[in-house]
């Protein structure tokens, strides 16, 4: 996941959080944490006996983590829904990116890993619950090239569905960016295309009535704490829609930008206006 949007507008202006704001704070932060970090902890003591038997396989602890996402919407009082259905083929996801939201919302209907940079790792929590989950990380640098593809392979080869971000930014939610399609190259390695299909989904986040439109979006320069304190503290929380769309087999396409461009077709087909809003709230 990664955080820079160089068209970054300006943040959307916090809502005034008062003494029972700061209770719905209190209260949710608490219990969100404890469900979190306590579900980590027992993550760690089964991956102990996950990974000499299973190695790469996760039949256990991917049940722990979707436990927590879909918890953590109650916890927050935000509606969540869904259209569609996760595929069940082998490969991958790929998804416009909102908000850290997105990890909660994308692992509760499914059962998922994030690839991310490398510098997610060493974010204080973040990196902490990604590395435990299983995230896939990943350098900029041309020498790890052929490493990164090998890790890409021998994890989509174990079966592990994964989920890329092509926009390579989060956005404001209105939107979506054009999709890169350096990631979609792997896809199409040592013969990989012949067994691996794509799912396009898109998250649509609803801001809590009254707010900025862009209420969930967490771009720029824009602070965690103070995203997830607005984000504790309002009364009527929004929610958010994951869309999935049809899986698509990768060796129907002649390479990797096109099929880039048909994900971002289709993830862009479930906003009214194919995801080119500039509006604000």
């Amino acid at each position: 996941m990664t955080r820079f949007w160089p068209e970054a507008a300006d943040e959307p202006q916090a809502p005034r959080i008062g003494p029972f704001g700061w209770l719905r704070i209190v209260f949710r932060g608490l219990v969100l944490g404890g469900v979190t970090f306590g579900c980590l902890a027992l993550l760690l003591l089964v991956r102990l006996v996950e990974r000499p038997l299973f190695g790469l396989q996760r039949p256990l602890t991917p049940h722990i983590t979707q436990f927590v996402c879909r918890s953590a919407f109650r916890i927050m009082g935000m509606r969540f829904a869904s259209r569609g259905v996760p595929m069940r083929h082998h490969g991958a996801v790929v998804a416009n990116h909102v908000s850290w939201l997105d990890i909660f919302t994308l692992n509760a209907p499914q059962r998922i890993y994030f690839v991310a940079k490398s510098e997610v790792a060493d974010w204080p929590g973040i990196g902490l619950l990604a590395r435990a989950t299983g995230t896939l990380f990943i350098q900029r640098k041309g020498v790890q090239a052929l490493a990164q593809k090998n890790m890409f392979e021998a994890r989509l080869r174990a079966g592990h569905k994964l989920l890329f971000f092509p926009e390579g930014t989060s956005t404001d939610g209105l939107r979506v960016l054009p999709f890169k399609s350096t990631l979609f190259a792997a896809f199409f390695a040592d013969g990989l295309d012949a067994i691996l299909w794509v799912q396009p989904v898109t998250l649509i986040y609803s801001a809590p009535e009254g707010q900025d439109a862009r209420f969930y979006g967490w771009w720029g320069d824009m602070d965690f704490a103070r995203h997830l304190i607005k984000s504790l503290a309002v009364r009527r929380p929004g929610g958010v829609e994951v869309v999935f769309h049809e899986p698509v087999r990768v060796a129907d396409f002649p390479d990797r930008k096109a099929l880039a461009a048909h994900c971002e077709a289709a993830v862009r087909s479930a906003f009214p206006d194919g995801g080119e809003s500039a509006a604000r709230g």
